[in-house]
């Protein structure tokens, strides 16, 4: 049956002032800004480097504005460029002004498993196995390689080499990106994903230290099983774990582990919110959050934070963010 001209044109504007539809302005001030011709997303904030987070994040952003040749000239370079061949993995960051670009052959488990995610979403987007098939090559490679049992917990550690010291493992919580190993549970049906998210979600609620309540950027998990913050770190609630409940909130909104965030930052302002804490002194940073870390309290805190701005005073961290928190409230 044919559908009356009104109601076509009400489907059409739906679908021009979708969530991605509005996104595509800020999709393409972010490509402008940190997508280099070739593929790779340079990290404005630290040297120009690239990191497969960076490529990661990128890639999730390109699914969800439906712009699959930024998409696929991403995955290009990535897969290119920083393959490890051996392990099925990717060197973790690359700096062009050296010599060697890739002096350290170490992978990170949250760029691997942003990648793996994004061609998750790129086959059920565009209908071409070859990315849900890359996916999951890299996520056997995962399991393989960085997921061990360790202190009663499943855990993914951080890199394949290096933060298993038989005495204590070292932890990023904020590589432990939920949304992304509920997308590989559901894609494998393998009981490993839903092991880590249910013992990733047990740690963090063993991670609060201080007055603040919050895990640090870098934890160790010693083994008999407790948890302290990591020793060669400072002891800060920063600019790793402010992704913390950012993919808490990715997989439910409704959490009970935001609560610890939600009290934190609902103790300041929204513009006097310190960017971190150190949370065995409880000394703040003499700096407030802006730009993306802002973005993340609003979606903790249940406070929509709308189509993101990226603006020139955003470097490529704090644009990220923003358009992370954007997808993520989708």
């Amino acid at each position: 049956m044919q559908k009356p001209a009104c109601a076509v044109l009400a489907v059409m504007m739906s679908l021009f002032f979708s969530p991605f539809s509005q996104a595509g302005q800020a999709w393409e001030s972010y490509k402008a800004r940190f997508l280099m011709p070739d593929g790779r997303i340079v990290d404005t904030g630290n040297g120009n480097v690239s990191h497969t987070e960076g490529q990661g994040f990128a890639m999730l952003m390109a699914v969800a504005s439906d712009d699959k040749p930024a998409f696929d000239k991403l995955w290009q370079w990535t897969n290119s460029t920083l393959k490890n061949k051996e392990n099925g993995l990717f060197y973790w960051r690359y700096n062009p002004v050296q010599p060697n670009p890739i002096p350290d052959k170490n992978n990170a488990t949250d760029g691997d498993a942003l990648i793996a995610w994004a061609l998750l979403n790129a086959d059920a987007r565009w209908h071409d196995n070859r990315y849900s098939n890359a996916s999951d090559a890299i996520t056997r490679s995962l399991v393989s390689h960085t997921v061990i049992s360790y202190a009663g917990h499943k855990i993914m550690l951080p890199g394949v080499q290096g933060f298993n010291l038989n005495s204590e493992v070292i932890l990023n919580p904020s590589y432990f990106i939920f949304p992304a190993w509920q997308a590989f549970a559901e894609r494998s049906h393998l009981q490993v994903w839903r092991e880590l998210i249910q013992d990733g979600q047990k740690l963090l609620g063993k991670m609060g230290s201080g007055e603040a309540n919050l895990p640090t950027d870098w934890e160790s998990l010693s083994a008999g099983g407790a948890l302290t913050p990591a020793k060669a770190w400072p002891p800060r609630m920063s600019y790793d774990a402010i992704r913390i409940p950012l993919y808490i909130a990715w997989l439910n909104q409704q959490s009970p582990q935001l609560t610890p965030w939600r009290t934190w930052f609902g103790q300041f302002s929204r513009e006097k919110t310190p960017a971190w804490v150190n949370v065995t002194t409880n000394e703040y940073a003499p700096y407030m959050m802006e730009g993306g870390l802002l973005a993340v309290r609003d979606l903790t805190m249940g406070q929509p934070s709308g189509e993101p701005q990226i603006t020139a005073k955003d470097d490529y961290y704090s644009a990220s963010l923003k358009m992370l928190v954007w997808l993520a409230e989708q």
